[in-house]
C-alpha cells in the first residue's frame, strides 16, 4: 500500500488522496497560450522513474501537497 506524507495530518494511506497530476513546467517553444494551456493539461510524460506529483487530501484537511514519487517501485522518495 502507498502511504504520502501529509505536512499537517502525517503519513496516511493513498485513498484519502486525489491525485492532482504531474507537476511538470510547460513547454518553453509553444507560444500560445491555448496550446500551452493544452500540453501542460493532456500531455503527461508519465516516466519511468522519479516523477514530481501533486495531490490533493481530500479526506484530511484538503490541502493539496507535493510529492516525489518512484514511479517504477510506487514509493514516495524523500
Amino acid at each position: 500500500m502507498l502511504w504520502l506524507p501529509c505536512s499537517n495530518c502525517g503519513r496516511r494511506p493513498v485513498e484519502e488522496f486525489t491525485f492532482g497530476g504531474e507537476l511538470r513546467v510547460p513547454d518553453e517553444a509553444i507560444v500560445d497560450p491555448a496550446a500551452r494551456d493544452l500540453d501542460y493539461v493532456w500531455m503527461q510524460d508519465n516516466p519511468e522513474g522519479i516523477s514530481t506529483e501533486r495531490w490533493f487530501h481530500a479526506a484530511g484537511c484538503r490541502r493539496w501537497l507535493t510529492v516525489r514519487r518512484d514511479t517504477a517501485t510506487d514509493s514516495v522518495v524523500a
